[in-house]
């Protein structure tokens, strides 16, 4: 861990000196604080191999990721199996985003210290010792710490945290209103988004703010070729004729992990599924279109560019995933117990 060195006294008891040029710009922004969910904080991050109380967590402001977007992340959920209290806490499809995080390191050629196995029990550790058993947003996070100036960054000392805390819904709205982007996703050509990297979400930065200041709730993004790829954070299906529809990899999106859940679970209720382009005008005339993801998990779209979705309320589909979703990661239905793991081991 590298931390920024203490505050020294000069000798003879003196502070260090005080800049003496003032701020000339405003902070005050006129776009519409919504989309966002403050951060509550619990009592430890775990910061390799260590727990280390929250406010001391902690790096240095030379940090390479800091200044050139060289981290890689995942966002995983965990849910309590009874809701208000009482029930186990399972994390959902851990591994399966531990693996996610190595691969994204592997593609960028980041290195990792841990292996994913590693990574899913320092998540449960950390659970147990921040005692939180209500619903939970964990953080994992690998980036390149202080060492170098430029962007080489093979002598620099990699580090590893997962933050967890209680979390509830990412979108405080039972539908959104959403416009498609003129900024378009980020290409194959440039920079891989199968890879979950930070810089990449600058991206979704430009998409999200252009929307907020427009009036709408997010954004679709095209890809450079001018198909449907995703949302700011978020993957994207429509339902056409009782077929759900989904852009494909090439489409330049980022392989969600709630997008294959849906898939899976769409596909074992007979709901037929089609991984394929999707032109502009298939928003405005679907019959039902939705976000999936981690944080968002299964949000309905009441409309797109100011064009009305179906009847303009969450359609069947949508409502029958949305709650299926649920069931499965609360345990409610048994279905995949191996995407569950338990942290306190009460069972589901």
């Amino acid at each position: 861990m590298v931390e920024c060195p203490p505050r020294t006294r000069e000798v003879g008891g003196s502070s260090p000196p005080r800049s003496t040029i003032p701020s000339s710009k405003s902070v005050k922004s006129s776009i519409p604080r919504t989309g966002g969910v403050k951060v509550p904080e619990a009592k430890y991050i775990w910061l390799d191999g260590r727990l280390v109380p929250w406010a001391q967590a902690t790096t240095h402001l030379m940090t390479h990721s800091l200044h050139y977007g060289t981290a890689v992340f995942e966002g995983i959920r965990g849910y309590s199996s009874a809701p208000g209290g009482g029930g186990e806490l399972n994390v959902f499809r851990l591994l399966d985003h531990m693996r996610r995080l190595e691969a994204s390191a592997k593609i960028y050629g980041f290195p990792l210290r841990y292996s994913p196995e590693e990574l899913a029990s320092a998540t449960l550790e950390l659970l147990r010792a921040n005692e939180l058993h209500e619903d939970v947003y964990i953080r994992p996070l690998s980036y390149l710490g202080y060492g170098t100036i430029g962007l080489v960054f093979s002598e620099i000392e990699p580090h590893v945290a997962i933050i967890a805390f209680p979390y509830g819904k990412y979108f405080h709205k039972d539908g959104l209103n959403v416009m498609v982007s003129t900024w378009r996703r980020i290409c194959q050509e440039a920079t891989p988004p199968a890879a979950k990297v930070s810089g990449h979400y600058v991206n979704s930065v430009l998409a999200k703010m252009e929307a907020l200041r427009h009036g709408f709730d997010d954004a679709l993004m095209l890809d450079s070729r001018g198909y449907l790829s995703e949302a700011t954070g978020e993957n994207v299906f429509l339902v056409r004729g009782g077929t759900l529809v989904t852009p494909p990899p090439s489409a330049g999106i980022l392989e969600g992990i709630t997008r294959d859940t849906l898939i899976r679970l769409a596909r074992e209720e007979g709901i037929p599924v089609e991984v394929r382009d999707v032109s502009r005008h298939e928003l405005y005339v679907a019959d039902e279109v939705f976000l999936a993801g981690t944080a968002a998990e299964v949000t309905p779209v009441l409309s797109v560019d100011g064009r009305t979705v179906g009847s303009g309320r969450p359609g069947p589909v949508t409502s029958r995933l949305r709650a299926l979703y649920e069931s499965v990661a609360r345990g409610s239905d048994p279905r995949h117990p191996e995407w569950r793991t338990p942290v306190y081991g009460r069972g589901t």
